[in-house]
This record gives structure tokens, C-alpha cells and sequence, in this order.
């Protein structure tokens, strides 16, 4: 998503220090996972769920990307349950 900074929304750091997923997690998931749902009418600035494995564990990140600062907003962070994404933890279940 993002080469430049990283900004860490108060609700994010909480929810992710109740999952046990690190900042470098997450900040793994940016660079190298997938974009799996894009969000492009979020404001204040258009946002997407990536997912990627780290250490064999899937986890999904939401965040929100600000270009104009070349800044990754944080939102929130995740590891998917199959209650509610496929087995590839890419597809939602409807």
C-alpha cells in the first residue's frame, strides 16, 4: 500500500494488543499482501482490506490511505474466522 509512514489510530493499537498482532504485522501485511476489497469512497481518505500471511497466519488489515502525505492510516486489524471468509480468508461469506 504504502513505502512511507504509518499512522496508528488509538482503536487500532487497542484492538490489535487484545488479538496479540504486532506493528510489524500489520506493517507486513501493507507492504507485501493483497488488496482484497477496496474502499474508494471512504473519507477523508479512500481505504482498502489487505490480507496477507505472517507466519502462517492470515491476517486482515483495514486502512486508509492518504496520498497526498504518502501516509497509511491504520483502522484496524484482524485474524479472519471462517464464519465469516472462505477458507482462502480472502472471500466474504454472504
Amino acid at each position: 500500500m504504502t513505502g512511507g509512514r504509518v499512522r496508528w489510530r488509538h482503536h487500532a493499537l487497542y484492538r490489535m494488543m487484545k488479538r496479540g498482532i504486532t506493528r510489524s504485522e500489520v506493517r507486513e501485511v501493507i507492504l507485501s499482501g493483497q488488496v482484497i476489497e477496496d474502499y474508494p469512497h471512504d473519507k477523508p481518505y479512500p481505504s482498502a482490506l489487505l490480507m496477507g500471511l505472517v507466519g502462517g497466519r492470515p491476517l486482515h488489515v483495514v486502512a486508509a490511505l492518504d496520498t497526498a502525505s504518502d501516509r497509511a492510516h491504520i483502522i484496524t486489524a484482524y485474524e479472519p474466522g471462517l464464519d465469516r471468509f472462505e477458507a482462502d480468508f480472502r472471500t466474504r461469506r454472504y
